[in-house]
């Protein structure tokens, strides 16, 4: 059974070098949910993620974990946790599918324990989980992109972590990836109750998909909450710039964002457009 992690952010302050991205944010990660972070290009979506993530140190303000900051948690022991998966990973030259999966229980290895069958498992369990098991010995640069996102997600499963964080997990990928993607990551926190975390682009596909939402812009926190509280007209115009309809999805009842340009508007008798 999943252990409930708790992650949560106080004033936080990040960046890179002596520049700010990201500004005072405080928010409290929904344990056993899916939460994404929305919001403009530039806005320090990534940048918050990669923080958590501790892959960026803190200018200020503290990331917590469990009561714990996590800068003061032992490398191994936050990877076994916490995992990341980056916007573009970049997989050895060659290397097949199970070998690449393999890597994710490095957090598990000590010194002098050789791989065990507890390894084994948990590698055998992420390929059937992700339906990548028949691509065992495939090399992976030879996949598709949905096939090569699979085994990514494959590999973080086999970390085993309790909490997992992606970094715009449907990237470069056509519509029926992305939907297969984030099925696979519903499926991920339905049936083993992991904490997901992620940042997308696609505002309708967020709005779908999460339980929780983040808005930010210009690196602050603008709104927390179920999709059908955050994703309306005046957050798309204050997060986003853009004017536009927010209706219910007739397919899954979440919001759906219809923007509004300055063309192919329909207009009501007697206006202009």
């Amino acid at each position: 059974m999943t252990t409930t992690h708790l992650l949560r952010t106080e004033s936080l302050v990040s960046g890179y070098g002596a520049k700010t991205i990201v500004n005072n944010v405080d928010l409290e990660i929904p344990a056993g949910k899916i939460s994404v972070i929305v919001g403009a290009n530039a806005c320090g979506k990534s940048t918050l993620l990669k923080t958590i993530a501790r892959l960026i140190p803190t200018q200020s303000g503290s990331v917590i974990l469990d009561g714990k900051r996590i800068d003061q948690i032992p490398t191994k022991e936050l990877a076994r946790t916490l995992g990341l998966l980056p916007q573009q990973p970049v997989a050895p030259e060659g290397i097949a599918v199970a070998d690449l999966v393999g890597r994710g229980r490095h957090p598990h290895q000590k010194l002098f324990r050789s791989w065990t069958a507890d390894d084994d498992l948990a590698v055998a369990q992420a390929l059937m989980a992700t339906g990548v098991h028949d691509l065992a010995d495939r090399p992976v640069d030879e996949l598709s992109g949905g096939q090569r996102q699979r085994v990514w997600i494959a590999m973080a499963l086999a970390q085993q972590t309790e909490v997992l964080l992606l970094d715009e997990p449907t990237t470069f990928l056509d519509v029926s990836h992305q939907i297969e993607v984030l099925d696979l990551l519903t499926d991920l926190n339905h049936e083993r109750g992991t904490t997901i975390v992620m940042v997308l682009h696609d505002i309708n596909l967020a709005a779908r998909y999460a339980d929780h939402i983040f808005a930010l812009r210009d690196g602050q926190l603008i709104a927390g909450g179920a999709p059908s509280e955050v994703i309306t007209s005046d957050l798309m115009r204050d997060v986003f710039a853009l004017d536009s309809l927010v209706i219910a999805d007739p397919v899954s009842g979440s919001p759906i964002v219809l923007p509004r340009g300055r063309h192919h508007v329909l207009t009501a008798p007697g206006e202009t457009a």
